[in-house]
């Protein structure tokens, strides 16, 4: 069986789907590089207007299994928020690390290498063929890296329509930031998504400033700035503001309008 073709249904109760009944969720396998396939969460509710590829943080290892359950990052924002997006009319794939990265360090030092944009880019063609819509990619955190690293690699080249940063990495000694990055030759609407009390020390929001500086060439770009909802254990994690704790639905909402729109 090809590996694009094995669709191994879950349903999964989502706690923020509210009184919406949850989507089914299918398990993709893309070829992609030789011998490597690129696994991901899909959702396609039925009345999608949009594609939408989420990029957890950290270090990107979700280890989907075959029936959909993930062995970590399912607490993630974006990850645990996927239930919402799709009642927002969007499509969903929730992205884990390719099959030769499905252990430790899984992402972590991969995300703005080429091998990464060519996995990421394969994705892209297997929701265009799935459905003629826009696809957009969308980070929080560290994915926010892989994000805007295969949107900048893949201008003119199979890249995404649009793309939305949560809780941007905007100074960072350790790896390259995302103002770092060559933002200036984006052609594509961004959106950049941050909350004013966000404490972690590579994503503080007295930082934005210099994001959308880097961004200023492009007409097509915003700033959506949240405050409150709950703030727990480490301020790096998605618990805390950085993670828009409490704040999930009026976010995903306020994302989905703006890419809709």
């Amino acid at each position: 069986m090809r590996p694009d073709s094995r669709l191994v249904l879950a349903l999964f109760a989502a706690a923020l789907a509210g009184p919406a009944l949850a989507q089914t969720e299918q398990v993709i396998d893309v070829p992609t590089r030789t011998g490597v396939t690129q696994r991901f969460l899909y959702i396609a509710p039925p009345d999608a207007r949009a594609a939408v590829v989420l990029f957890s943080g950290g270090n990107g290892g979700l280890q989907i299994a075959d029936d959909g359950t993930l062995a970590a990052g399912s607490g993630n924002f974006l990850v645990r928020s996927r239930q919402l997006f799709a009642e927002q009319r969007l499509m969903v794939a929730v992205i884990d690390a390719p099959s030769d990265r499905q252990s430790a360090p899984f992402l972590a030092g991969h995300r703005q290498r080429a091998e990464h944009a060519a996995d990421v880019k394969a994705v892209i063609a297997w929701l265009r063929r799935k459905s003629p819509m826009p696809v957009w990619l969308i980070g929080t955190s560290r994915g926010t890296q892989s994000v805007a690293y295969v949107a900048t690699r893949l201008v003119d080249d199979g890249g995404p329509d649009g793309i939305v940063l949560t809780a941007t990495v905007l100074a960072d000694r350790r790896s390259r930031a995302v103002p770092e990055m060559p933002l200036e030759t984006l052609k594509i609407p961004v959106l950049v998504v941050h909350h004013v009390q966000d404490a972690c020390p590579v994503t503080l929001y007295d930082d934005v400033p210099r994001l959308m500086e880097k961004l200023a060439p492009n007409p097509r770009k915003a700033l959506m700035s949240f405050t409150g909802g709950a703030n727990q254990g480490d301020p790096c994690l998605a618990r805390a503001y950085h993670g828009f704790n409490g704040l999930e639905r009026e976010v995903v909402t306020k994302i989905a309008d703006w890419i809709l729109r």
